[in-house]
C-alpha cells in the first residue's frame, strides 16, 4: 500500500472557509505524546524487524539515523519548508540515539519534535505567502522554476528559501492565470489553498505522525515493509476483502461540510432512495444516542461514525442538495449492511476480432485488478475470491465460444499469494507455481495440486510496469510452463518478495486484553522464485512480445525504490513444462513487430510517447506569463490533434460484449463534477490519452489490448496450420490446441 506524503495530503485536503485578509493565521497549539499502546507497538515493531524480517542482517543500529531525513521528506516532499540546517540539527540531536529510543523505550518523541518544527516553518511560511500576495508580482521576467523538487536539497538559508518561494508563488499564480482567472482571482485561489493547508495541518493527530515515522523505520529493511495505524489497518482489510459494512456512499468534505459524492449501487443508501449525491450530512446518531454534529470534522472521523456492525442502524441529519431553503433538514435512517466493492473484482468481455479470412474471431478478455479473497479459511465461503471469479468468467467465455483468451494484469499490484497459486492452476494440470525462500535459505515449493484444467486454449497475459508481486508469479509461471504468450512493457515491476501482515494484538498479550484498537505491521519474510528458480526481484518478468509504452520513461519499477532486495537464483524445481518454442514465438513476434511499424494506432502511440518524453525532459518551467501562454497554445493544439486522431482510431475498435459477475453493475450515481477553485496550481488533469471513459467497460483505442488480441488471433491461426497439427510438445499444444 503506497502512503501519500503528509504534504500532499495537506495540499489536497478539504477547503477552508476564507478568513480575513488581514488576519495572522496560526495552527492551534498541539502537544503530541505516545499512548501506552503505541509505545508497546513501537518496541514490538523493531523486535519483529530484527527477528523476522528477511533482510534483518543488512540493517544495523546506526542505519536508523536515515529515518530522520526520510521522515522529513515525507512531511516536506518538495523540500520547501524545512531548511538544510534543520536536517543537520535533527541528525545531531536524534540520529545517534534513535535506535535505542525506539527499540528499548518505544520512544518516538523525535517524530513529534520534527513535526513541531515543520508546523512552525509552515505556519511562518504561509503567513509570508499571504503578505507576498498583497504585493505587486512581476510575471514578465525570464526566470524559471524547478517544479519537481523531490530530489533537491532543502534551502541552505532563510534567504534562499525566500527566493525559492518567490518562484513558487509565481508558479502557482501563473497556473491560475492560465485558467482564465484575473490576477486578483488567482491570488485569492492561492490564498485559500494555503488557508486550507494550515487548517489540515492543525487537524493532524498523533497516530498519523507515528504511522509515518514508524513506516520509515520499517522501510529501512525493504520498501514493502510498513507500519499500519489501527485506522489504516482497518482500511487495508477492506481493500483486500473488497467489502465493508456501512451505508454504501462515497463521501468527501467540501467547505467543512461532509458531502455525498457517489451512491454505491446495491448498498443501503441506494436501496433506501433517501440519500442523493450532493446531500450534506450535518450530524450522525447511533441508535439510542444523541446526534453528533460533524460539520468541520475530519472525514476519517465522520466515516468511523457512519460505519458499524451489520444490521445496526445509523441516523443522519441531512441538508438536501436540491433544497431551496438553506435551513431545510431531513432525517435519514439506514440499516448498515455489507457493501461489495465490485470496482476491483474481475470482469470479462467477448471481443470480435477481425480474422485473415474476413470473418471475426470471438476472443475473450479477463481483466483482473488485484488478487483478492478471504483472509483465511475461517471466513465465509461466499466472500469474493479471485480464483472463483476468474473460473466463473472462463466458464462464461467458453460458453460464448471464444477461441482464445487474454488475461489482463496491467496495474495489478498483487494481493494474496494463495490466490496467485490457485489462479495459475486454472490453466495448468498441476505442478510447482512458485518457490519461496526464507532468510535462512530454506526453500518451499508451492504447487497447484488440482489436476483439472479450467481453460487450456490459446492464452496471452498482458502486463505492464505496474504488474507486481502476485501478478508476476502468475505471469512467470505461465511463461515457464509455455502456457501463455506474455505481452507488454519491457518488464513487469520486479517485486519478488512476500509480506505477512501481523496485527499487534495477536503478538502482545498485554494488547490482546485491551479494548483499544491496535495497529499492525506488514513485514517482508520471504523471497519468491519462479518454477525455474529465477527471481522476479528487480528484473521482473520479461515479456515475449514487447510493446512501446510511456511506462518505460517513468520511475515506477522496483529498482526506483530505496533499500530494495537483490536479484538472485535458486535451483529449478521439477515441473512438466518448457518455455514456448522459438518456432511458435518467432512468427508471432515478427507479425506483431510488423504491425507496430505500420498501423496508425502505433504511430499515434509513439507520438504520445515522444510528446511525453519531451515534457519529461523539461525540468524547469518558465515564470514568464506570456511564454507560458504561448506554450499552452502549442500544447493544446497537440492535445486537440491527438483527440481528433483518437476519435478516428476509435471507429476501428473491436466490438465487444461485457461479462460481469452477476447482473451488470448499475451506473454509479454521482454528484455533478465541480472544479475546485482552490485545488493545487500544479495539479493538472493528467488523464491519459488512452484512459477509459467512465461509462465503458473497456477503454477506447486501448492499443495494448488490441494488439494482444491480434497476437492471440495469430496463435489461433497458427494452431490450424498443418505443420503443428502432429506436434505433441506440451508447451505448443497447451498454447495452440484449443480444447476448452
Amino acid at each position: 500500500m503506497i502512503r501519500t506524503s503528509l504534504f500532499r495530503r495537506f495540499a489536497l485536503g478539504t477547503a477552508l472557509i476564507a478568513l480575513s485578509a488581514t488576519a495572522t493565521f496560526a495552527v492551534p497549539d498541539q502537544k503530541f505524546t505516545s499512548s501506552s499502546t503505541l509505545t508497546i507497538e513501537a518496541r514490538t515493531l523493531v523486535q519483529l524487524l530484527e527477528q523476522a524480517h528477511y533482510n534483518r542482517d543488512a540493517v544495523h543500529s546506526g542505519d536508523y539515523a536515515e529515518v530522520i531525513p526520510n521522515f522529513m521528506a515525507d512531511l516536506d516532499g518538495q523540500r520547501l519548508f524545512f531548511l538544510a540546517s534543520d536536517k543537520t540539527a535533527f541528525g545531531t540531536r536524534f540520529g545517534r540515539n534513535i535506535y535505542w529510543n525506539i527499540s528499548g523505550l518505544g520512544n518516538i518523541d523525535a517524530a513529534y519534535d520534527i513535526f513541531s518544527v515543520y508546523e512552525t516553518r509552515t505556519e511562518s511560511r504561509i503567513n509570508w505567502i499571504f503578505d507576498e500576495l498583497k504585493k505587486p508580482i512581476d510575471l514578465t521576467a525570464n526566470d524559471s522554476y524547478r517544479f519537481d523538487r523531490t530530489k533537491a536539497e532543502w534551502p541552505a538559508t532563510a534567504a534562499a528559501a525566500d527566493e525559492l518561494w518567490h518562484q513558487r508563488v509565481k508558479f502557482e499564480l501563473i497556473a491560475e492565470l492560465m485558467n482564465k482567472k484575473s490576477l486578483d482571482e488567482a491570488k485569492q485561489t492561492v490564498r485559500k489553498r494555503y488557508e486550507r493547508m494550515l487548517k489540515n495541518l492543525g487537524e493532524i493527530e498523533a497516530n498519523e505522525i507515528a504511522e509515518l515515522f514508524l513506516s520509515n523505520v520499517a522501510r529501512l529493511y525493504d520498501p514493502h515493509s510498513t507500519y499500519f495505524s489501527a485506522e489504516t489497518f482497518e482500511d487495508f482489510g477492506i481493500q483486500m476483502k473488497l467489502e465493508l459494512v456501512g451505508i454504501g456512499a462515497v463521501l468527501s468534505v467540501e467547505d467543512d461540510y461532509c458531502t455525498v459524492k457517489e451512491i454505491v449501487p446495491g448498498g443501503p443508501a441506494d436501496l433506501s432512495k433517501q440519500l442523493k449525491p450532493g446531500d450534506k450530512i450535518l450530524s450522525v446518531a447511533q441508535t439510542g444516542n444523541e446526534s453528533v454534529e460533524v460539520i468541520g470534522m475530519k472525514l476519517r472521523r465522520i466515516v468511523e461514525r457512519i460505519r458499524g456492525g451489520k444490521g445496526t442502524q445509523v441516523t443522519l441529519t441531512v441538508q438536501p442538495a436540491d433544497a431551496t431553503d438553506p435551513s431545510a433538514r431531513k432525517f435519514v435512517t439506514l440499516t448498515r449492511d455489507v457493501v461489495k466493492l465490485n470496482d476491483a473484482r474481475a470482469h470479462a468481455a467477448v471481443f470480435q476480432v477481425p480474422g485473415t479470412d474476413g470473418h471475426t474471431v470471438p476472443l475473450g478478455v479477463i481483466t483482473l485488478p488485484s488478487f483478492y479473497g478471504p483472509a483465511d479459511s475461517r471466513e465465509s465461503t461466499d466472500k469474493p475470491s479471485t480464483t472463483k471469479d476468474v473460473a466463473q468468467l472462463l466458464g462464461q467465455l467458453k460458453a460464448a465460444g471464444v477461441q482464445g483468451v487474454v488475461l489482463d494484469l496491467r496495474h495489478n499490484g498483487g494481493g494474496y499469494l494463495s490466490e496467485a497459486i490457485d489462479l495459475t492452476g486454472l490453466f495448468i494440470s498441476q505442478g510447482p507455481v512458485v518457490q519461496v525462500k526464507n532468510s535462512v535459505g530454506e526453500i518451499q515449493v508451492d504447487s497447484d495440486t488440482n489436476t483439472s484444467v479450467t481453460y487450456n486454449g490459446p492464452l496471452a497475459v498482458l502486463v505492464d510496469r505496474f504488474s507486481a508481486s502476485a501478478s508476476e508469479i502468475v505471469t512467470g509461471a505461465l511463461q515457464n510452463y509455455g502456457r501463455a504468450i506474455v505481452i507488454g512493457d519491457s518488464s513487469t515491476h520486479g517485486k519478488g518478495s512476500v509480506q505477512k501482515v501481523l496485527e499487534m494484538k495477536d503478538l502482545v498479550p498485554q494488547l490482546a486484553r485491551s479494548p483499544v484498537k491496535t495497529g499492525a505491521v506488514k513485514l517482508t519474510i520471504q523471497k519468491y522464485y519462479l518454477p525455474n528458480g529465477s527471481s522476479t526481484q528487480l528484473k521482473g518478468v520479461v515479456p515475449d512480445i514487447i510493446l512501446p509504452s510511456i511506462d518505460e520513461f517513468l520511475p515506477i519499477g522496483e529498482g526506483a525504490l530505496p533499500h530494495v532486495l537483490a536479484w538472485d537464483e535458486i535451483p529449478s524445481s521439477t515441473f512438466a513444462g518448457h518455455p514456448l518454442d522459438a518456432k511458435v514465438l518467432q512468427p508471432l513476434r515478427e507479425a506483431s513487430v510488423a504491425r507496430q511499424a505500420k498501423l496508425d494506432e502505433f504511430l499515434y502511440l509513439r507520438k504520445s510517447i515522444d510528446w511525453f518524453k519531451m515534457h519529461q525532459d523539461q525540468k524547469l518551467v518558465s515564470l514568464n506569463l506570456e511564454a507560458r501562454r504561448q506554450q499552452k497554445v502549442t500544447d493544446e493544439a497537440f492535445r486537440k490533434s491527438m483527440e481528433t486522431e483518437k476519435e478516428q482510431l476509435a471507429k476501428n475498435d473491436f466490438t465487444y460484449r461485457a461479462i460481469w459477475l452477476g447482473a451488470p453493475p448499475a451506473p454509479k450515481i454521482k454528484a455533478p463534477k465541480k472544479v475546485d477553485p482552490s485545488a493545487p496550481a500544479d495539479a493538472e488533469d493528467d488523464e491519459s490519452e488512452l484512459s477509459t471513459d467512465n461509462n465503458d467497460a473497456y477503454a477506447k483505442v486501448d492499443v495494448f489490448l488490441r494488439e494482444s488480441l491480434r497476437v492471440v488471433n495469430d496463435a489461433v491461426a497458427l494452431a490450424k496450420e498443418k505443420q503443428f497439427a502432429a506436434d505433441t510438445h506440451a508447451p505448443l499444444t497447451a498454447l495452440l490446441d484449443h480444447k476448452g
